[in-house]
């Protein structure tokens, strides 16, 4: 199957856009969203910009729907617009990435047809020259495979703003995480659909676009270090978990991100290890199978 253009609104399906100061960037994102021929409700969930972003949206994008928060919550704005948005399906996007026509009508059908599908992990393409994302090739050899009554190929993994859920699956998993806050947060999110009984599969016909600032964001690194620690005690097994911790310790002798993701891991170990949850035995099988496997864990 692949996306289709100019078919009329889909009835169902909404848009989360997660932002936080990037008044600029959202806009462009918006004139996007809001030509789609789904023409999907829209709802911008704003992390306590202290820029022009609101005044921008009044002005600027009447017919788009805005939650407000009072502080910045990480990607946990998403499960907050999650809530607030009350369709059956709900597509993610940052203020950097938006939806090819047709991506969405496709996705609508395929969760249709498929009840226990609860995320679809779209194609990726970046930048004005439309680059295939290196993710897509990761997702694509997931050593999972498929499954009968799933659409795609499954993975545990999945890029947050070029991904569909299925909104009773996300709230029934408990969306992403409060300890990882932001930064590599969709391997925990894949983990607890998964360990819940819902389909986490990658359908590359289902196409996203991704403009990320050229500059990268100052501590990036650190975060995606710290998450992925943090991801191994919340869901994996102890050996597992220590091994992650004792490499970050090692890396972090010569390398400043890795020190800083070491002492942030620590400081919230006791959060995340008040909420750990073992993977149910079959999810931790393809969790190693794809640990074995190559490129980055999907």
């Amino acid at each position: 199957m692949t996306p289709r253009s100019g078919s009329g609104a889909v009835t169902g399906l909404g848009i989360v856009v997660a932002t936080r100061n990037r008044a600029d960037r959202l806009a462009r994102t918006l004139r996007h969203l809001t030509v789609l021929p789904e023409r999907p409700e829209i709802l911008v969930v704003d992390n306590a910009s202290t820029d022009h972003t609101r005044t921008l949206l009044a002005r600027d994008f009447p017919q788009v729907g805005v939650l407000a928060l009072p502080e910045n919550r990480g990607a946990l704005a998403r499960t907050d617009g999650v809530r607030a948005l009350d369709v059956p399906y709900i597509a993610f996007a940052d203020d950097d990435s938006w939806w090819e026509p047709g991506a969405l009508e496709l996705a609508g059908e395929l969760l249709d047809g498929h009840p226990r599908l609860g995320l679809i992990a779209a194609r990726t393409l970046v930048g004005p020259a439309g680059e295939s994302d290196p993710l897509n090739d990761v997702l694509a050899r997931s050593p999972l495979g498929p499954a009968t009554d799933l659409p795609g190929i499954q993975v545990l993994g999945f890029l947050a703003c070029a991904s569909v859920v299925r909104r009773t699956a996300y709230l029934d998993a408990g969306g992403f995480h409060r300890v990882l806050f932001f930064a590599g947060e969709e391997t925990l999110l894949a983990y607890d659909l998964a360990a819940r009984g819902w389909g986490v599969t990658h359908c590359p016909d289902v196409v996203a676009r991704h403009h990320p600032d050229p500059d990268p964001r100052t501590g990036r690194s650190a975060r995606l270090l710290r998450n992925a620690a943090l991801t191994a005690w919340l869901r994996r097994p102890l050996p597992y978990a220590l091994a992650r911790t004792r490499d970050l310790a090692a890396d972090a002798r010569r390398d400043p991100a890795a020190r800083q993701a070491l002492r942030e891991t620590l400081a919230r170990l006791p959060a995340a290890l008040r909420d750990r949850r073992p993977l149910p035995p079959h999810v931790e099988r393809a969790a190693r199978a794809l640990d074995a496997g190559p490129g980055a864990a999907v």
